[in-house]
């Protein structure tokens, strides 16, 4: 039996341990290293010449805001107003019109021929005037002569009974021509009416919206043709909550934002305030005049802000937002000056600021436009 010595023993234990000690020592130093070495990498990343502001709450107007749909204040629905076929049409939609331009053309055969007869009648009523005045003043000639006599008692009753007669019959063929005459003008004038019925005309400078015919399409009185607008006045027809009508005073100014056109603002005035309200929705109409603009069109979605107040709102640039996706954020800066990306939620635009309704606490730092670049995790100097 091979027998190993208790000193022997106790040094190989000794030099193990040692050798762990070792290996410990060497494994805390290169972790260690390690260490010093994330740390020197993960400093953050300075960005210089940026503009910070700081968030202070102040006073905006508070306002209700109405949406409504843009309408021109001037539409016309054009109509036949009589029967026939019609053989032209002049204009489609889009097509922009004069007053008293011909849009379409109804079959006149019918009534120019109606004007012929009513023209014809009309001559031989002015021949029947000139024969009946003839005859009558050789009559009134006579009756005056006769009467001369008959004071004179040169004629007998019954002589001067007849060339009186003859007068008033004379007298009263002018009379009936006269009368005669007036219903061939009116008939002819009427004739020259139904004949212009034939030609659809403009009823002011505008825009055809609708053609509702085609050539071949039989007109009858009452059918509409064509939709036209008047390009030079429009308003927006907003409808306001019963509890918000006493905000709302006729003529009163009133900001509208058209978004169409993006953020730029049109200054409107309270023209008319529809006294019955809706019913159903428990709200009333009204309508707002806007300026003349050539890029307002009917069926625009608008929004009319009538002013109740003021109120306190934290407002930042617009150009302090980034968009990430369809959310909204700004680099918030903290007491080390490293920059974050925090998401908001925002309220209405006014002018080159927005307001922020949550996210975001008064007195905090945020860059003011950032623009594109990535800035969260780095170190912001401001100019």
């Amino acid at each position: 039996m091979n027998l190993t010595h208790p000193n022997s023993l106790k040094s190989s234990m000794l030099v193990v341990g040692s050798a762990a000690l070792v290996s410990i020592v060497l494994i805390l130093m290169f972790v260690g290293c390690s260490s010093e070495r994330r740390t020197v990498s993960s400093a953050p990343e300075t960005v210089s010449d940026l503009s910070v502001v700081s968030a202070q709450t102040t006073n905006i107007p508070d306002v209700v805001e109405a949406v409504g749909t843009l309408r021109a204040a001037e539409t016309s629905q054009l109509a036949a107003q009589m029967m026939g076929n019609i053989v032209q049409v002049r204009v489609h939609e889009g097509d922009h019109i004069q007053r008293g331009q011909v849009l379409a053309v109804i079959d006149d055969a019918q009534p120019q021929a109606a004007l012929d007869r009513s023209t014809a009648a009309d001559l031989a009523a002015e021949q029947e005037i000139s024969a009946s005045e003839s005859d009558f003043t050789l009559a009134e000639a006579t009756f005056k002569r006769y009467q001369t006599l008959y004071d004179r008692k040169s004629v007998s009753p019954q002589e001067f009974d007849e060339i009186k007669a003859r007068y008033q019959a004379a007298q009263a063929r002018r009379e009936m021509a006269r009368a005669g005459q007036a219903q061939a003008k009116a008939a002819l004038q009427q004739a020259r009416t139904a004949l212009s019925y034939t030609h659809i005309l403009a009823p002011f400078d505008g825009l055809v919206t609708e053609k509702k015919a085609d050539v071949g399409t039989l007109a009858t009185p009452g059918m509409p043709i064509f939709t036209v607008e008047d390009l030079r006045r429009y308003r927006l027809e907003a409808t306001v909550n019963e509890t918000d009508l006493r905000y709302v005073r006729q003529g009163e100014p009133v900001s509208v934002l058209i978004d169409a056109l993006g953020e730029r603002e049109l200054k409107g005035k309270v023209t008319e305030i529809v006294p019955a309200a809706d019913p159903g929705s428990r709200s009333f109409l009204v309508k707002v005049e806007l300026p003349s603009d050539p890029a307002l069109r009917s069926g625009l979605f608008g929004r009319a802000q009538f002013r109740r107040g003021e109120r306190t709102g934290l407002l930042i640039p617009c150009t302090a937002v980034v968009e990430r996706g369809q959310l909204q954020g700004i680099y918030v800066l903290d007491q080390n000056r490293i920059a974050g990306l925090r998401y908001i939620t925002l309220g209405k635009p006014a002018a080159q600021q927005v307001e922020v309704l949550a996210g975001l606490r008064a007195g905090e730092t945020l860059i003011s436009d950032p623009g594109s670049r990535e800035l969260s995790g780095k170190k912001i100097e401001s100019r």
